[in-house]
């Protein structure tokens, strides 16, 4: 059956379907030996031959979806330059190689999804997925109802390529009372610290961050621990993240 090459090398477990396309377009790729650079080009797996790097692309792996604990002092990479743990480490080795669905910083833990399903990887990660994730955000002083109304409403940060933009509207509820109140946030996006910067926005520092639920997720092992999804989850998931049309 012929598919297209973006989705071969994602399904072979090469990299996420968006990477794919920039190894294919970088001439990286050949197909029954000749180098290919267009993205519409399709071919069969089962009988064609594909390189990259020269290298045979070997048969589809098998499919893992983990659910990692990640405790804090972490790095959600598969390898780190400055030589601190990564969440790889965690979950040794396997019969396939896994790779970390978004991430979550140094300094923060709980639940992390770990899979070599590179097409729904994509879905979660890609802008506007709209996959809602619930933390537990401990806040250092107790932000008044003013400031929680601006957070739920959306309030602008700046990323790290200092642009600013405005963060999507989100459920902000009070989880434990006390003079550093730990507080329940569900996002429908992701971006890079963006849960410190909302609340720095409007005058507080977090303490700490624990994510406990990504869509139907929910987190239920200790830290450093992980499990493989139920097949039911598996099938949340991709019903949650619909596969994109083609052209």
């Amino acid at each position: 059956m012929q598919q297209r090459l973006q989705k071969i090398l994602a399904s072979a477990g090469i990299a996420s379907r968006r990477k794919a396309e920039e190894i294919i377009t970088s001439g990286r790729v050949t197909l029954n030996g000749q180098i290919v650079t267009e993205l519409g080009t399709k071919a069969d797996p089962d009988t064609d031959t594909i390189t990259v790097d020269s290298k045979p692309i070997k048969p589809s792996p098998r499919l893992l979806y983990l659910m990692l604990h990640k405790p804090k002092g972490y790095v959600t990479t598969v390898s780190d330059p400055e030589g601190r743990p990564t969440v790889m480490q965690l979950v040794g080795p396997l019969t396939e190689r896994v790779y970390p669905v978004g991430r979550l910083d140094y300094s923060s833990e709980g639940l992390l999804l770990l899979t070599n399903d590179g097409a729904l990887a994509q879905k979660l990660t890609k802008a506007g997925s709209h996959v809602p994730k619930k933390y537990l955000v401990k806040i250092s002083g107790r932000p008044d109802e003013k400031s929680l109304a601006r957070l739920r409403n959306g309030v602008h940060i700046t990323l790290d390529d200092d642009r600013r933009v405005k963060t999507s509207p989100a459920k902000i509820r009070l989880h434990e009372d006390a003079p550093n109140p730990w507080y329940e946030v569900t996002l429908i996006e992701g971006r890079n610290r963006q849960i410190r910067r909302m609340f720095q926005s409007v005058g507080f520092l977090v303490e700490k961050i624990k994510r406990i639920q990504l869509g139907p997720l929910v987190l239920d092992v200790p830290p450093g621990k992980f499990r493989s999804l139920t097949i039911r989850e598996v099938a949340q998931l991709k019903h949650l993240a619909p596969t994109p049309r083609q052209e």
